[in-house]
């Protein structure tokens, strides 16, 4: 495969050195971001947000077994939001970047009209799509530094035809990244991990991704929607950083990865951090989700009204709530990471340092990582109760109902070796 040059009237090069696990934007993206989180620090503003989750439509075009989105009845999935309510909730927020999810953004009849919009606001745009239409709109829309195809794919072939429920999903999406980057857009990829993921399997899709030439990818563990048909497969907490840590140890030079290193970090057991809910907060066909784009705890009107009413101190890790057990999703703890990044020494250090050099995890090589290792029917006990609670050092969860298998077991084992 041929990848499209990653240059442009916007696109400055790095230099050599810096190829590993660099965040592949634009300088002008990068620097109106540390821009405005340096600034939202210097006023004290602890609320602030930095990516509006607008969905225009939950409609979508595939039946994704983990979505929990779609699960709408009929009257509610005809729905979508105007261009205009679009604007008036990025310009309520004021966040630099808007990611539009969905559903599939590219079924809504006024998707140009809306990018549009927010290129005129020089917001930082990632149109979120499975790609199964990219190719019929991609005449729609302009390559801009202002605008990225965030296409979602779940693995190679087998495993992301599988995730969303339809055969060559995976060929149509990887055909539309090709033309999209003959074309000159910027194209990332977005990709949700759950129960079952085979490492070697992820580690060869990140080289397939390279070699296409997209511009950075996105990792996530999948979390537990309350209305998703498959509610067996989401990750846990020791379950994810195990998964993540043999996903990344070692990594390649070549990877590149369209998020905080810090983050990425986080997902390997390697830092500890808190939920930052109001970090990436979503507007609706309903209005302002509270707490998260995760959870539906009501809506507010108004951004303001979301950040007044919403009592953030019932959310995260750290409060119990059991819904939150087992959350490490970027929603939630990218903010999080970005924060840590702006707001002490050692953190702003430490992403210089993984931006320039790469090796992630590097200084944690000969520190014990905690391993799950499963002595039962079920693969991770925080999926099948509702504490979420570590009781002691051996097991995972204190749900302390005794069933058999119910629990993990872990042992401590050597962090992946070094390059």
């Amino acid at each position: 495969m041929k990848a499209a040059p990653q240059t442009g009237p916007w696109w400055v090069p790095l230099p050599p050195f810096s190829e590993g696990f660099v965040v592949p934007v634009p300088l002008s993206q990068a620097a109106t971001i540390a821009t405005y989180v340096l600034k939202q620090r210097l006023k004290g503003n602890k609320y602030y947000p930095l990516v509006l989750m607008l969905e225009p439509l939950f409609r979508c075009n595939l039946e994704c077994a983990g979505c929990g989105k779609i699960q709408y009845p009929d009257h509610v999935l005809k729905r979508r939001l105007t261009p205009e309510q679009c604007f008036k909730a990025v310009e309520e927020c004021g966040a630099p970047m808007v990611s539009l999810p969905g559903g599939e953004p590219l079924i809504h009849p006024e998707i140009r009209q809306i990018v549009e919009g927010l290129i005129a606001r020089k917001k930082y745009i990632y149109l979120c799509t499975n790609a199964l239409l990219l190719n019929r709109k991609l005449d729609l829309f302009k390559p801009s530094k202002y605008l990225t195809l965030s296409v979602h794919l779940d693995g190679l072939s087998d495993e992301h035809d599988f995730a969303v429920n339809r055969d060559g999903t995976f060929d149509t999406a990887v055909e539309a990244i090709q033309e999209a980057l003959r074309r000159g857009f910027r194209v990332t990829t977005n990709t949700t991990l759950f129960e079952g993921a085979e490492p070697e399997r992820v580690r060869a899709f990140f080289d397939f991704l390279t070699k296409t030439g997209v511009e950075g990818m996105m990792l996530s563990p999948g979390y537990s929607y309350s209305h998703a048909p498959d509610q067996e497969h989401f990750l846990g907490r020791r379950r994810t950083t195990e998964l993540f840590t043999r996903i990344l140890g070692n990594p390649k030079r070549a990877w590149q990865f369209n998020q905080s290193p810090l983050f990425l970090e986080f997902l390997m057991g390697l830092r500890e951090y808190e939920c930052t809910p109001w970090g990436m907060p979503t507007c609706n066909i309903f209005g302002w989700q509270k707490p998260c784009y995760l959870l539906q705890d009501g809506y507010a009107s108004t951004f303001k009204e979301l950040i007044k009413e919403t009592d953030w101190e019932n959310y995260g890790h750290h409060t119990g709530n059991p819904r939150c057990a087992n959350c490490m999703v970027h929603s939630g703890y990218e903010a999080t990471a970005v924060n840590d990044t702006f707001g002490a020494l050692g953190g702003f250090l430490r992403t210089v340092k993984l931006t320039i050099f790469g090796e992630l995890g590097e200084g944690y090589r000969q520190r014990p990582v905690p391993v799950p290792v499963l002595n039962g029917g079920h693969a991770d006990c925080n999926a099948n109760c509702s504490s979420g609670k570590i009781a002691d050092d051996t097991h995972t969860c204190g749900c302390g109902n005794g069933a058999s298998g119910c629990c993990a077991t872990t042992k401590t084992e050597p962090a992946p070796a070094g390059k």
